[in-house]
């Protein structure tokens, strides 16, 4: 089991408990903490689905609200970012573009939930948040993508050193 693994499962058993122990007072379980924890914990299994290229689990499956798992959605799809900067310190350019096309699909189906902030937990903001990240993320692989063509371009014009 992978060292991601194991901290998602540590993670899932201390929200497991906290979810038992608040169920006796629902007030307390709904006022913030617990749907902050929810969130991290959705967050931490969707990005690893999205980099996986799995499928997405539900916020049933995961045992989280549902403002919780769309709040975790677009932390996700913002921590691509990370992943698809190392991609292309890597010169995978292909993969890279591949995770963009993740954030954009992600950012693209949050940004039709029109509910009130207070029904999503502020999501609303955190899609906003997730455009500016898409966006410095398009320009970063677009400038790489183009010192490529560049690169590869003088390459192949360049005469034999011999």
């Amino acid at each position: 089991m992978s060292l991601a693994s194991t901290l998602a499962a540590d993670s899932e058993a201390a929200l497991r408990s906290a979810q038992s122990s608040l169920q006796p007072w629902p007030a307390l379980a709904a006022s913030g903490p617990l749907a902050d924890a929810e969130k991290e914990y959705a967050e931490a299994r969707l990005c690893a689905a999205l980099v996986a290229r799995t499928s997405v689990p539900s916020a049933a499956s995961l045992g989280v609200g549902a403002s919780s798992w769309l709040n975790g959605l677009a932390e996700a799809a913002s921590e691509l970012r990370r992943n698809i900067l190392d991609r292309l310190r890597a010169g995978e350019l292909a993969r890279a573009e591949e995770l963009l096309a993740a954030m954009d699909d992600v950012y693209a189906q949050l940004v039709t939930v029109d509910h009130p902030d207070a029904v999503t937990g502020g999501l609303r903001r955190t899609t906003d948040a997730l455009r500016a990240v898409l966006e410095r993320t398009r320009g970063d692989l677009t400038v790489t993508v183009v010192q490529a063509r560049l690169q590869h371009a003088l390459d192949e014009h360049r005469p034999d050193q011999r």
